[in-house]
Order: structure tokens, then sequence, then C-alpha cells
């Protein structure tokens, strides 16, 4: 991604063993809100979750904004008899980074026999966006442990998920987090030195600084800690990012399989969201390009004039732009079903077959 994109990339935006594919992925979703307590974060953290329903629940959209069409879902529908994997998932930040941005995917893979459980990282979207707590990325996958902590002791959904088989989906500055807790560790260093120059995120950066944040400043002690979390058996990123400020060696530690995914042709992916070194350094990673996307393919699909609008709102990046060739939507079937067909083989549950959308 080149400079400008990047800004929005840290800015902007993660199988059923027991019951067959449910054939409308939307119209089966149901999604409920829980708490997960974080003694770290200090709050209880937000989560959403979406899991395979049965008829009932409340008709809502989910995501639905001034650019982006809403996803539909079935809030506080009964939960599906069986068990169920269990997919957390990491948003990004900023105008995607809330777990509602990622409901096309999510219900999707509630769709196909998941659980997925997205915790909102504080501080890194809405009105409470803070550029100090966005760029304290070593506390984004504590919150997917409290998530799971969570989940385990929870009434309504621990007697329907299988434990033994979780794992890790992050989109964007998510997948970094993915990275994170798969047993990536930060190199506090290069983090201190990510804004130095606009090199690498100038939009960020400038946000960064415009907001008084001089990231040399920063209580870095605890950043370069072991967020990794046992009970994680599977990792899966779209654009990780920023991919740059990790300690290399790390990634020769992690012992999960890890799938990798970029998005566009060799040559336009950014420095700190290409994924393809970190393929090479992780053992017996998968490595994959979606050559005709872009980052910006992981939003949901746009609305009738949502280009203009953003363009008009000064938004600064091509939100609704994808690469050459064939629409959002088109590129969200080729997601979704590289997603499933990556987590039934890693988790070893359920044929790979197309999600149907």
């Amino acid at each position: 991604m080149m400079a400008t994109k990047l800004g929005l990339l840290l800015t902007a935006v993660a199988l059923s063993a027991t019951v067959p594919h449910l054939a409308t992925a939307e119209e089966m979703a149901g999604v409920r809100q829980i708490a997960a307590p974080s003694a770290e974060r200090g709050v209880a953290l937000n989560v959403t979750v979406w899991y395979p329903a049965g008829a009932g629940g409340e008709p809502v959209e989910l995501g639905e904004s001034p650019f982006f069409l809403g996803t539909p879902a079935q809030r506080d529908a009964p939960l599906a008899a069986g068990k169920f994997p269990l997919i957390l998932l990491s948003h990004g930040i900023g105008l995607g980074g809330n777990p509602a941005a990622a409901s096309w995917i999510a219900t999707a893979l509630a769709g196909h026999g998941f659980v997925v459980a997205a915790p909102a990282h504080p501080g890194n979207s809405g009105k409470n966006r803070s550029a100090a707590e966005t760029m304290k990325i070593w506390l984004r996958p504590r919150d997917l442990t409290e998530t799971l902590n969570t989940l385990e002791k929870d009434p309504t959904f621990a007697a329907h998920l299988d434990f033994a088989k979780v794992g890790v989906l992050g989109l964007s500055a998510g997948g970094g987090t993915a990275l994170a807790i798969a047993g990536a560790r930060v190199d506090p260093d290069r983090l201190a030195g990510y804004c130095d120059t606009d090199a690498l995120n100038p939009s960020l950066c400038g946000w960064v600084r415009q907001s008084g944040v001089d990231l040399h400043a920063m209580d870095l002690q605890d950043a370069g800690r072991d967020n990794a979390d046992s009970r994680v058996r599977f990792a899966m990123a779209l654009d990780p990012a920023p991919v740059g400020v990790f300690d290399a060696a790390s990634f020769r530690r992690i012992s999960i399989p890890i799938d990798l995914v970029n998005l566009g042709k060799v040559g336009s992916i950014p420095h700190t969201a290409d994924a393809s070194g970190v393929a090479k350094a992780v053992p017996g990673a998968r490595y994959a390009l979606i050559e005709d996307a872009s980052h910006f393919s992981m939003f949901a699909e746009c609305k009738a004039g949502g280009a203009e609008r953003a363009e008009a709102e000064d938004i600064g990046d091509p939100i609704c732009a994808d690469g050459v060739g064939r629409p959002r939507s088109a590129l969200h079937r080729q997601m979704i079903d590289m997603v499933v067909a990556a987590f039934r083989r890693a988790l070893q549950t359920g044929p790979d077959v197309p999600s149907g959308r």
C-alpha cells in the first residue's frame, strides 16, 4: 500500500463438526453483545458474537454507515444446536475499526458453522478514539485472551463451543494482533521509531503528532511482552500491519499454523503490510495473494455515491476502490471461501465448501 493508503490501513479497518452448512448465512446468523472484563484496560470490553442461529431474533443491519452497506443478522436469536469451533476476530483501527465493520465476513462465517467473537479494542475508533491508546498495539492480543476467558464461563455460549478448536482471524491492524497472539513480539525500539518519518504512514503518524503523542516518550516497558495464548490453534491474517514493528526473530518461534493473505499485486503492497517476508520466517506458514483486490476490499460494500461522499468529506483514501476487474462482492466471496477453507483445514472440522454467497 502506498503511503497515503497506509494511513487508512491503520486508521480504517479476523467450522462445523456437528451441523451442516447453513444455506443463507446472513439470515441465519445470530448476533449478541457480551461484556468481557479486562483489568488491564480498566473497563469491560464490548464483545460482538456472531453464531449459527435458529429461527427468531430481531432483524438488524450491522455496520451500516454513510459510506457502507449494512449486513443483516438476527439479534439475540437462539443458538443452533451443537458445538462449534470459535474464531476470535480482531478488527482494524478508525473508520473500519469496530466489530460491526467486519460483519460482512463474520455473519458468513457464522453461516458456515463458526462462532465468531470480536472485542472492540478500546480507543481504536469512535468518539473515544485516542492516538496514544491506538499505538499501544501490544494490548490488543490480550483483549482476545480476555474474550476467550469470558466465553469459557459464559452461560449462553460455553456449552456450544468446542474449545479444542479455537482460531484467530485478523484484518489489517487486527492481522498484527493475530500474529502477536500466535507468538510474535513487538520490538519496542521499532515501535518507538515508527513515526520518526512519514515514510511508513503519513496519515496515522500525522495524527499521532497532532495529538501530542511522542512514541519515544511512551511507556514501552510491556510492549515486547509475550502475548501468545496456547489455547489458540491457528491464526490467519489479511493485510497484517504493522509487520515492521515486530522482532523478526520472534516469527521463527511461532509454532501454530499460520495463513497470511495480501490484497493486491506484488509491488503495490506497502512494506509495513507486506506479509510475504513473515510467511518465509514463520515455520510452515502459508501465503496467498488476491491480486485484483486492494486493502479497501476488506471494507463492506459501498453504497451508491459512497465514493463521492468520501471524497467530499475529505476522507483521503479511495475506500470504495478495489483492483481492476471484479466487484467487491466477488472479492468478498473469495475471501470468505479462503477463510472458511483455512479454518476447516487447520482446525480439522467440516468439508471445504463454497460460501454460497
